[in-house]
């Protein structure tokens, strides 16, 4: 699974950023991070070692001057912040609470797909890999999650079409499906939570950080080159399908 000579655009500096960036470096890629806070930014690519760049992923005209500095991309990877609002009731929540997942998700995956796909098309190869992924159904009964399923399920529905349409040009789109990451979760809500993410699973233990990297490098590489227009799945059996 070697990444030698393949230029990576991870948008997010987060945890789960954080995370595939790094694997991605390990596996020999040229990995540029992009994100809009300039602080937290430099601080996690100057711990990986690998570029970075303020991009905001909302915004066109920021995605599409940063894409184009680059003479090529070969994977493009958007795990930004989702911005949704969990624990209202759904017929308590305000119609902006509810579309901020949706707005945020739907906009930025568009914008940085469209920007890496004009690469790729023209290199004749490339990855666009999401996450998030439709999850299990019992999950709209134990959580108050608002519009967050609903952009993943509509962000699922881009990567299909963008596999479709993409695909006769050599690229692929794939999602990797999570079932919770609890090194992700606000230290603050990670003892509430964890519990139910491991008791959903099938192996009794959930997916960690280096699990999600891993999984990223194995779908970017040559080796899931038969992968696209779907979802891998990473939720330790949570979801079973």
């Amino acid at each position: 699974m070697n990444l030698t000579g393949k230029v990576a655009v991870v948008y997010g500096a987060g945890t789960i950023g954080g995370a595939i960036a790094g694997a991605f470096a390990e596996a020999g890629a040229e990995v540029h991070l992009a994100a809009r806070t300039e602080a937290a930014l430099k601080a996690k690519a100057e711990e990986l070692g690998v570029g970075y760049a303020v991009v905001d992923a909302l915004d066109e005209q920021s995605v599409d001057r940063h894409a184009a500095a680059f003479e090529r991309i070969d994977i493009s990877v958007n795990v930004i912040s989702d911005n949704d609002v969990q624990g209202t009731p759904i017929h308590e929540m305000s119609v902006d609470d509810y579309l901020s997942p949706v707005v945020t998700n739907v906009r930025s995956k568009f914008l940085t797909a469209r920007a890496a796909a004009r690469h790729m098309v023209r290199q004749g190869s490339g990855v666009i890999l999401f996450f998030g992924g439709t999850s299990d159904g019992s999950v709209h009964r134990r959580w108050q999650l608002g519009g967050l399923v609903t952009a993943f399920d509509a962000v699922q529905a881009m990567c299909r079409q963008l596999a479709a349409e993409l695909g006769p040009h050599g690229v692929r789109a794939v999602t990797l499906q999570t079932g919770g990451i609890p090194e992700s979760i606000p230290a603050g809500i990670r003892d509430q939570v964890e519990p139910d993410i491991v008791g959903q699973t099938a192996l009794g233990r959930a997916a960690t950080l280096d699990d999600v990297g891993r999984a990223a490098v194995f779908v970017a590489s040559d080796w899931g080159r038969t992968i696209t227009g779907t979802q891998v799945n990473v939720t330790c059996g949570a979801v079973l399908n």
